[in-house]
């Protein structure tokens, strides 16, 4: 479960890059998942939310996800067109990381 201003706008995000659906959707609570039923990863509404600045350790990252991914330069152009931004972006190092529309890290493992 991630915290999150809008849990509709990071709940579709992350169906998008992970191939899931919604599954459950209310004003203040999103789930998503493979198949209806399935609750894979949540996403809950927090008014006072403040993003962390990895990898800034006075505000450090909630979570962390690994999206393994067969084509990197697909997985970013994907990533990016749906609202995240490159964080870090060494190329050869088998990982990039990125921030979600509501500034959690996540990385694009290859």
């Amino acid at each position: 479960m991630l915290d999150c201003p809008d849990p509709q706008a990071l709940g579709a995000f992350y169906a998008e890059v992970l191939g899931m659906r919604v599954t459950e959707d209310d004003d203040d609570w999103v789930v998503i998942g493979r198949e209806p039923g399935l609750r894979e990863l949540a996403f809950q509404r927090d008014p006072d939310y403040t993003p962390p600045s990895w990898p800034d350790p006075d505000r450090p990252q909630h979570e962390h996800l690994d999206i393994r991914v067969d084509d990197v330069e697909a997985a970013q152009d994907a990533v990016l067109r749906l609202g995240a931004r490159l964080l870090r972006g060494e190329q050869g190092t088998g990982f990039r990381v990125y921030a979600d529309p509501a500034g959690h890290p996540f990385c694009l493992v290859y």
